[in-house]
């Protein structure tokens, strides 16, 4: 480590057509087209075909490989075939490749740039870092310091599966309880890398003294991946990178161009503000398992295209599956609304039995595995997910949705299980009037409000919106053409050509799903607006934009409207580019400073959930609540510490506290005071849930004047007051 001083400053060429294959419908599959491609296929096959001429064995995906190749063979050799190409492509698989690769360099250095235009964060000390990671970011931080720091590796998991500190005096596995596995891979990555770099003599990060100013004593800041916030959040943007060039080969394969993935990745940067918040909110759980929900679509894409399923896509899906459930408790939901989708794909007559239930059969074993993993985590059991993969097993047709609500309500009851109570709580309010304290401390909160109005504007400002829209609309007339054939013609062989095409009307009621959504929650928008950048990639498809092809160029009008894009697009990035600011809460710093030299180590602390959060990840405190709410528990306990900002009497409150053993409760005059909208300040909220004590003064404003009797000011600042439980 090298210590030094620095100042901190404050400031494709045409080809013929060819005919199809008489054994084959001339809709079948979406060919690789490039721009200036005339002819709805090439001489390559289709992605849908396989056992090309010249490809490596008979098949692109070999059902029994030869000796020696194992599943990472098959997903290249599926890659190859999923984008068309024989033996004399490869030459293009390399330059799909390459632009994938550089949209994913591209991607990585815009978030990493605007992180730290953001926060400054190469020059913070490591306490500003991690107040930095808020909330629940600060939470899951923790337990990823906790593995770096401990004696070993197996010692630092051992003690986050044994926690005593996250829910005092409780101890939990917290591995179990908060999707905690991203942390455990990436704590063992960082002691490998600075073990090995140790070993060879080479430096992994540089420390420097930085003058704050303003009266404030200097800070010691480290840079290098040998930093541990460092090496957590670069590993979490150089995911977020990769999952770029994911969205390359997405909208490439689905639209049969690369001029669709090049809509695709550019449909993402000109929205990027509503399609991401990985640059703001790193250690988030999407920041982990997005990415993996980006594969498994592509995945399922391949699979429905597919005239014949090999074992390497069912595998490579199930993997897929698990590292999208592993990392976010909320996947379980999303995963739901694609089962959904693949249903009503199924109902119409797109895809055909046989491929459901092999598609739900892989689901199933995800989740098992995901149950295992999670140490039997009895939540995935009785999800709405686990439900309908049930339902849809045995039943088809309408009652699909009723016996899904139904098992799940059983299963719930069974296993005792009200940890995502609060989810359906969460929607009931949005449809009618109901109102609880867990429910108002969500709908309260901007981001799980409903969509802005604002949202749609932004949307047709980038014309993303008005191009997605030809997109639907022209798979929606694709779907009424194929149906009034079949009514009309009763052709057996028309029904053929659907099942062709069951990727399309799959990504168009995957958008209905995910536009309820969002419409319904605003941070949901994340699954919303990036699914809408791969649809903007069909613009370039030949099966719904084949009549127009014919007769314009299709490079002339994909450049045309991503011309018009970029005039608003090009203005948004400009927007992120100079958000300039700089990381400075002294007040917290203060109050963790406080909390480490003037009390006990197994003093406990009670408060708000965000400021919980930084008490436990930088003072090492015990702590009776936390931000992470998707435990019924849990919700008890924050609702007996949230007490303080009811109208309750000071004596019902201390006891209370007293039965959670809290020594210390940190008092936060704005949460008392402030309202983000009418009936969301905190005594308002209290007041529906509590009307017995409604019009009497907020307990928080008088504690705030005078503490005693029942409780002793101990530390107190501009923002937190640091109130000591007199215990009887």
């Amino acid at each position: 480590m090298v210590l030094q001083a620095r100042n901190k400053h404050r400031e494709a060429a045409p080809k013929p057509p060819q005919p199809p294959r008489a054994s084959q419908s001339p809709l079948r599959g979406t060919p690789e087209v490039g721009a200036g491609e005339p002819g709805p296929e090439r001489a390559s096959p289709s992605p849908g075909r396989k056992g090309a001429a010249g490809r490596k064995g008979p098949r692109a995906e070999p059902a029994v490989p030869p000796s020696g190749v194992g599943l990472g063979g098959r997903l290249v050799a599926g890659l190859r075939g999923a984008l068309g190409l024989r033996r004399a492509g490869r030459g293009r698989t390399w330059t799909t490749l390459l632009l994938a690769a550089f949209a994913a360099v591209l991607h990585w250095s815009h978030i990493t740039h605007l992180f730290e235009n953001d926060r400054h964060f190469s020059h913070l000390s490591t306490l500003e870092r991690e107040m930095a990671f808020r909330t629940e970011m600060g939470l899951y931080y923790s337990y990823f310091k906790t593995i770096v720091e401990a004696p070993s590796f197996l010692n630092g998991v051992w003690m986050i599966m044994n926690d005593k500190l996250t829910e005092y005096p409780l101890v939990i596995n917290t591995l179990k309880r908060f999707n905690l596995y991203p942390e455990v891979i990436l704590a063992s990555w960082y002691r490998i890398y600075t073990k090995i770099m140790d070993m060879i003599g080479i430096q992994t990060k540089i420390c420097w003294t930085v003058t704050r100013g303003e009266g404030l004593s200097p800070i010691e800041s480290c840079e290098g991946l040998g930093d541990p916030a460092c090496f957590y959040v670069a590993v979490i943007f150089i995911l977020n990178g990769l999952m770029m060039a994911l969205f390359f080969i997405y909208g490439t394969y689905l639209s049969g161009s690369r001029l669709g993935g090049l809509v695709t990745v550019l449909c993402f940067f000109f929205n990027h503000g509503e399609c991401t918040r990985v640059m703001w909110t790193p250690p988030l759980r999407e920041s982990f398992s997005y990415p993996f929900l980006v594969l498994q679509m592509l995945l399922v894409t391949h699979i429905l295209r597919a005239t014949k399923l090999y074992r390497g896509s069912l595998i490579a899906l199930c993997i897929s599956n698990v590292f999208f459930m592993l990392p976010w408790q909320f996947a379980q939901f999303v995963l739901l609304t694609q089962i959904a989708s693949l249903f009503a794909v199924y109902v119409v007559g797109y895809i055909d039995i046989c491929k459901l239930r092999k598609i739900i059969y892989i689901h199933m074993i995800s989740l098992a595995l995901c149950f295992v993993l999670m140490f039997g985590n009895s939540m995935l059991l009785t999800s709405y997910y686990a439900s309908s993969l049930v339902i849809i097993w045995v039943i088809q047709g309408c009652l699909w949705l009723f016996g899904t609500v139904i098992l799940k309500y059983l299963t719930s009851r069974i296993f005792g299980i009200a940890d995502d109570a609060h989810i359906g709580n969460l929607l009931t309010s949005k449809f009618f009037s109901y109102k609880d304290f867990d429910t108002l401390l969500y709908t309260c909160a901007a981001e799980f409000d409903f969509m802005e109005k604002e949202t749609p504007l932004r949307y047709t400002k980038t014309l993303l919106l008005p191009v997605v829209l030809v997109v639907f609309i022209a798979i929606v007339r694709k779907i009424i053409s194929d149906m009034w054939s079949i009514l009309a013609k009763q052709q057996t062989h028309i029904r053929k050509h659907q099942f062709d095409h069951g990727e399309l009307v799959y990504h168009a009621l995957q958008l209905l799903a995910y536009t309820a959504l969002g419409i319904l929650i605003m941070r949901l928008k994340l699954f919303l607006t990036p699914h809408m950048c791969v649809m903007a990639s069909l613009i370039c498809s030949r099966q719904l934009f084949g009549w127009l092809f014919c007769k314009v160029h299709p490079g002339a009008v994909v450049f045309a409207v991503l011309a018009a894009m970029s005039i608003q697009g090009s203005a948004n990035l400009q927007t992120q580019w100079n958000i300039v600011g700089e990381f400075s809460n002294l007040p917290q710093e203060e109050l963790i400073e406080w909390i480490k030299y003037s009390t006990k180590p197994d003093a406990v602390f009670a408060g708000a959930m965000p400021t919980m959060a930084s008490v436990k990840l930088s003072a090492l405190r015990p702590v009776v609540n936390h931000p992470h709410y998707e435990d019924a528990g849990l919700r008890a306990r924050t609702k007996i510490v949230y007490s303080m900002y009811s109208r309750k009497a000071a004596e019902e409150v201390k006891q209370e506290l007293i039965k959670l053993k809290v020594n210390y409760y940190i008092l936060e005059e704005s949460w008392c005071v402030r309202r983000s909208k009418p009936g969301c300040s905190m005594p308002e909220i209290w007041d529906v849930e509590d009307p017995a004590n409604a019009g009497k003064t907020p307990l928080c404003n008088l504690l705030v004047k005078e503490s005693k009797p029942h409780f002793t000011t101990v530390f107190q600042n501009s923002v937190y007051k640091v109130l000591e439980v007199i215990k009887e």
